[in-house]
């Protein structure tokens, strides 16, 4: 068993230093489950078979020294040498290989539960959503507010609240499942949705924007024109920047979404039945539903809730802990 639990620790040592420097690319939730299937069964198997055959040695020792010292005592010797305290310990304790699965196997387990369940983390990776939130921000994403899913399959198991427009939600990214993203619902099932010459409009009716200050982008040491809309029941804020062109630059690499017309202007879109419309508040700078389509219900993660942290672009070991808020 040792031999095998060094292979099974290397192994995920190396999959984990693989997958920080960016050589691959895994879904971090199966890989979660799995080590909680492997550490589970190691702490199952310590509780029905190695801790009580550990228990059995000691217990074996220790009436092994009974014995001896009543068959001296017997010879009337009654001075005995040896102690077998700490040889009962030795047996007792675990092995380096247990301590480091059956040992971690109730941390692992709840940390699954509740990334699964109730909240998960995630690192804001790119400025699509400034103001709201800034690169390098720590968020928490609630993924039971829109129904609660099984682990891995995704499998829907309660409704929950459906998305409404305003709220700023993770999804998995429909060209590539495997990466999660984040933006603000902008359309509901059934709504038409129009951006153009840069006025948002849904239903036919002009979503109004006022001027705000402008923004501060500290990493990019630049001014920004800052504007705040409403969408639900809070207001938040987008930048526009006024020298981009207003039409859509289609990428290649995407289909050009279904339901969708694009002008000079911008781009009318019709959101099917089991679809949401998503763009990012950083108008000019976020490639959204604009570009790649519509996120399918089957797609949603989780509505993010709250920045917990936010670390410098520039420097990552500095953080500052006043930036704490929830997310509008």
């Amino acid at each position: 068993m040792q031999a095998l639990t060094a292979f099974l620790l290397a192994a995920l040592v190396g999959w984990l230093v693989a997958w920080f420097s960016g050589q691959v690319q895994t879904n971090f939730e199966l890989l979660l489950f799995v080590v909680s299937v492997v550490t589970g069964a190691y702490w199952i198997a310590e509780q029905v078979i190695f801790a009580p055959a550990r228990k059995r040695a000691a217990e074996q020792l220790e009436s092994e020294d009974a014995e001896r010292r009543k068959a001296l005592s017997q010879q009337g010797i009654k001075q005995v040498d040896g102690d077998v305290t700490e040889a009962k310990a030795a047996i007792l304790a675990q092995p380096w290989w247990l301590e480091w699965t059956a040992g971690l196997a109730p941390v692992v387990i709840t940390v699954f539960i509740l990334r699964a369940f109730l909240f998960e983390p995630f690192k804001i990776p790119s400025g699509s959503m400034i103001p709201t939130l800034l690169v390098n921000d720590l968020i928490l994403v609630n993924k039971f507010h829109y129904g609660f899913r099984l682990p891995v399959i995704k499998t829907k198991i309660t409704e929950g609240s459906k998305p409404q427009r305003g709220d700023v939600m993770v999804f998995r990214f429909p060209p590539t499942p495997s990466l999660d993203y984040i933006k603000r619902v902008i359309g509901v099932p059934g709504d038409t949705v129009a951006y153009l010459n840069k006025r948002l409009t849904i239903n036919g009716q002009v979503i109004v924007t006022k001027a705000v200050p402008d923004f501060l982008d500290e990493d990019a040491s630049q001014y920004f024109k800052q504007f705040e809309e409403k969408l639900g029941d809070k207001p938040h804020r987008l930048l526009n920047y006024p020298n981009s062109p207003a039409f859509i630059q289609l990428k290649p690499e995407f289909l050009v979404p279904e339901g969708c017309v694009y002008t000079v202007e911008g781009v009318t879109c019709k959101v099917p039945e089991g679809h949401y419309f998503m763009m990012g508040d950083n108008r000019d700078n976020s490639a959204d539903s604009r570009y790649w389509g519509f996120v399918p219900e089957a797609n949603i993660v989780g509505k993010a809730v709250f920045v917990w942290m936010h670390f410098s672009l520039w420097n990552p070991f500095s953080f500052d802990p006043t930036s704490a808020r929830a997310i509008n």
